[in-house]
């Protein structure tokens, strides 16, 4: 392993200390044991599903309690409007508008973030336990201090994404999703242990959530590694100006072209109104609550049918047929049998459709089907596949990075050497 990749694996690693350091810090004025009694009681509704994602950070009210997910929401408006707008989608492709493109996201995390730490503050108002308030301060006082420290958590968490996205290994804000997960899977095999000894769960159950959760981590590797291999031919001219170079004679494409974001951005936005409502003591809306519940039937149908619809979303984003036909054209390429320019386009757009269709119908029934296995167990705790699924994408996604890095290293001191 080279020195620069283990520079970039401690960087990495450094500043996703700074970030669970960061979630034992509570934001000034509230009692700690009033939060972790409260969220102890709605540990299997959406405000546990928010504190998994979070890493226990809302359960101590940390100043980064509000996670990434401001950051995660801005970036959903803003490529809903980049595909709205041709303008604002081509400032998205250029090199300066990129920059002004991602400071319009920084802008917006702010306002979410502001919005979003007010209203929790003002909800912390009415919340006690044993006859103590959650608020030990005065609420005017309060209110801009728990939103200013909120606001600079995000913002540290959106600046630490960044920071090892651009300096460390893999991509910044899926590590910290990811980082937030896996910091509660000790405290969640004690737990397991501990309702095995109190007979609260069957041995036979704990082996039965293990191959549930061994064959979901099993569909996930091998999807992931799927690709459909669209072959090339190049023309005799340009294979004689390239004969030193690796020419790619196939174009890959994904079965899962959007990656982990759709259940992301699903989870994100059935979370929002879901943690909203659990506040409320309107029985009607309680009920609403209850129904928008992650343990709940309609969550999970709303989970699968959000989850295709951003899979079709991104994957129209990220992966663009005219400009792969467009490049394949300019260096001399074709796909036997299909005409160059637009037919080839229209192919390999029909190519991508199909596998996103497959690719979609497979992150919605991970997302899902999973939690509807364990659910008829019996289990006493959350469990949802969107979890495992992210874990295992980031890791995957990460490990060809550190791949990646030291194909680069080789190649460089290969280079050196004048071989």
């Amino acid at each position: 392993m080279g020195k620069d990749l283990t520079n970039k694996i401690l960087i990495t690693l450094g500043f996703l200390f700074a970030y669970r350091i960061l979630s034992y810090i509570p934001v000034p004025g509230v009692n700690v044991d009033v939060i972790k009694a409260f969220f102890d009681s709605n540990s299997n509704n959406a405000l546990g599903m928010v504190n998994m994602f979070s890493g226990n950070a809302v359960r101590r009210l940390s100043i980064i309690s509000l996670g990434i997910m401001p950051y995660i929401t801005a970036s959903i408006i803003m490529e809903l409007l980049a595909a709205t707008f041709p303008t604002l989608g081509q400032m998205k492709k250029e090199r300066d508008g990129m920059t002004k493109y991602m400071q319009i996201i920084r802008y917006a995390t702010v306002a979410i973030t502001l919005v979003q730490a007010v209203g929790v503050s003002m909800g912390l108002q009415s919340m006690g336990h044993g006859g103590e308030s959650a608020v030990m301060i005065d609420m005017s006082l309060f209110i801009p201090i728990a939103a200013v420290s909120m606001l600079t958590g995000t913002m540290l968490l959106m600046w630490i994404g960044e920071q090892i996205t651009q300096r460390g290994i893999g991509n910044g804000i899926s590590l910290i999703i990811f980082a937030g997960i896996v910091s509660g899977i000790p405290a969640a095999i004690g737990g397991m242990v501990n309702l095995i000894n109190t007979g609260e769960l069957n041995f036979l159950v704990v082996i039965g959530i293990l191959a549930v959760i061994l064959i979901t981590i099993g569909v996930i590797i091998y999807v992931e590694l799927a690709e459909r291999r669209i072959p090339i031919s190049y023309s005799r001219k340009t294979m004689m100006q390239n004969q030193n170079k690796r020419v790619m004679n196939y174009i890959p494409i994904k079965v899962n072209l959007s990656g982990v974001i759709p259940p992301i951005f699903a989870s994100a936005v059935l979370m929002m109104p879901s943690t909203l409502l659990s506040g409320s003591t309107n029985p009607y809306v309680q009920k609403i609550a209850d129904l928008l519940s992650p343990n709940g039937y309609l969550f999970n149908v709303l989970m699968f049918l959000g989850v295709i619809f951003f899979a079709y979303f991104y994957a129209s984003i990220v992966f663009n047929a005219k400009d792969i036909s467009e490049n394949l054209k300019k260096q001399g390429g074709f796909i036997p049998g299909v005409r160059p320019g637009k037919s080839t386009a229209e192919f390999i757009n029909e190519v991508a459709s199909r596998l996103t269709f497959w690719g979609a119908i497979y992150l919605g029934l991970i997302s899902t089907l999973p939690w509807i296995l364990v659910k008829t167990m019996g289990v006493p705790f959350y469990f949802g596949g969107t979890a495992v699924l992210i874990v295992v994408q980031v890791a995957l996604d990460t490990m060809r990075k550190i791949e990646a890095q030291i194909y680069m290293n080789k190649y460089n001191t290969l280079n050196t050497l004048g071989l």
